[in-house]
């Protein structure tokens, strides 16, 4: 009976779709407290953890639980009452599996929530209903589309605050949302709601008869997700080459890795780029067995009819669909590290398996947040700074645009001196236009690709 139950149990578990979100917000907004929230009203919470929390809310003095405990985990986030690191964590419903990252708000962590967002479906913006949109606020949205996440949540927090009063909730709903469809954001939903107290979380608030939408976690549970990465361009990063040269094996040549999207088929025309060469897909091997098909995310061995040097890096893509190779590359970045990025600095580019040398040819616009407008030449960008880059390779990149692919389309920007993460960049055109001139040639005749 036990057996029959979890097996039951299991199958409708993975018969669920996965939804990958993102929270994020100015400082004190709550956001914490709103994913502490959900997981403690969707009976996602552990007694012991639940235990924990009481315990630590009783010797800071508080009558009930602190549920922001539940995610601020670093002993200086208790402290100091923040979020510092982005904060995972995973739950399920009946309906779906969720993966959750709780991203910082401070001005300073900001670059966090490039790393919470970059695999999201969907973002939830937290605005607390007494402040309403600040410039932290946009800050995120212009993260979000940017990153190109498909869903936007606005959680108007702390309506207990001021009285549950709907022209607040409007006021700020109708702001947000002229600000971000102007960043392209596709889909924008807005929900009044109180952390603190579980209004219009999980279950639906008595204080605000006037809201007829979703709760948040309704919300959730029934936004449209699409991970048919089928349908995307075929992307097939080296990660290893397998040579086991052993009697069994005397001529396995295999080339390891993880499709990036589409798929690929016994007997299709690829092309290895950056070289160009061409050949057919001979056999896939799959976990030890070989396999007619396969598809994204799968990791997988292809093996080719011909001997072609091939090493990691390359990249397999079928040859009427292959991305155009160049060493130029025009993106928008958010910088993230604490040193400035500077035109004529040196870099590494890493993008999927490949990391080459690269300079910065020219930063030719910052974007202002405020209004949305180009700030023409800076020079440099500093920490959480978003702006245009035009970056030259000292080999080819197959690269695709973001716009058509968040896996082949971005890429980061390291400190070849130790390895730091610099910058994050996306390939091709953002949401908001970048001016086209200066962008050609700022020659530099001492890294000069």
């Amino acid at each position: 009976m036990t057996t029959t139950t979890s097996t039951r149990s299991t199958e409708r578990l993975s018969a669920t779709t996965l939804l990958r979100f993102a929270t994020a917000g100015s400082v004190d907004d709550g956001k914490s407290t709103l994913v502490g929230r959900l997981l403690h009203d969707s009976k996602s919470v552990l007694a012991d953890q639940l235990e924990a929390v009481e315990h630590a809310s009783r010797n800071r003095g508080q009558q009930a639980p602190d549920l922001a405990l539940l995610t601020d985990g670093l002993r200086a986030e208790r402290e100091q009452g923040i979020t510092i690191d982005v904060a995972y964590r995973y739950f399920a419903t009946p309906r779906r599996r969720f993966v959750l990252a709780d991203t910082p708000g401070h001005v300073q962590y900001t670059r966090n929530m490039v790393t919470g967002a970059s695999t999201a479906e969907l973002a939830v913006v937290l605005v607390d209903a007494r402040n309403g949109v600040v410039e932290q606020t946009r800050r995120h949205a212009a993260v979000a589309a940017l990153l190109r996440v498909p869903h936007v949540v606005l959680a108007v927090n702390k309506m207990d605050l001021v009285d549950y009063a709907e022209p607040v909730f409007a006021t700020i709903a109708e702001e947000f949302t002229a600000y971000a469809a102007s960043l392209g954001v596709p889909e924008i939903t807005a929900i009044p709601i109180s952390a603190l107290a579980g209004d219009n979380v999980v279950e639906p608030s008595a204080h605000m008869d006037w809201y007829g939408g979703p709760t948040v976690l309704e919300h959730l549970e029934t936004v449209p997700v699409s991970h048919d990465l089928t349908a995307c361009h075929a992307r097939f990063p080296v990660q290893y080459v397998i040579r086991p040269q052993t009697a069994e094996h005397p001529d396995y040549r295999g080339y390891a890795g993880r499709i990036a999207a589409g798929a690929f088929r016994v007997g299709e025309a690829v092309t290895v780029l950056p070289s160009g060469r061409t050949s057919t897909v001979s056999a896939i091997d799959a976990l030890g067995e070989s396999v007619d098909v396969a598809w994204a995310p799968q990791s997988v061995t292809l093996r080719l009819a011909d001997d072609i040097d091939i090493s990691r890096g390359d990249l397999i893509a079928p040859v009427a669909d292959a991305p155009a190779v160049t060493q130029d590359v025009e993106a928008t970045v958010c910088h993230v590290a604490d040193q400035p990025l500077v035109v004529g600095q040196r870099v590494l580019l890493k993008h999927t398996t490949r990391t080459v040398k690269a300079i910065v040819k020219d930063i030719p616009s910052r974007l202002t947040l405020d209004d949305l407008s180009q700030h023409p030449a800076p020079g440099r960008l500093v920490a959480n700074d978003i702006g245009r880059v035009v970056i030259r390779t000292a080999q080819p990149l197959a690269l695709d645009a973001y716009a058509d692919s968040r896996r082949t389309g971005s890429f980061l920007l390291i400190d070849p001196a130790d390895g730091t993460t610099l910058t994050a960049g996306m390939a091709g055109t953002s949401f908001a236009a970048a001016s086209g001139d200066g962008a050609e040639d700022t020659a530099d005749a001492e890294w000069d690709f």
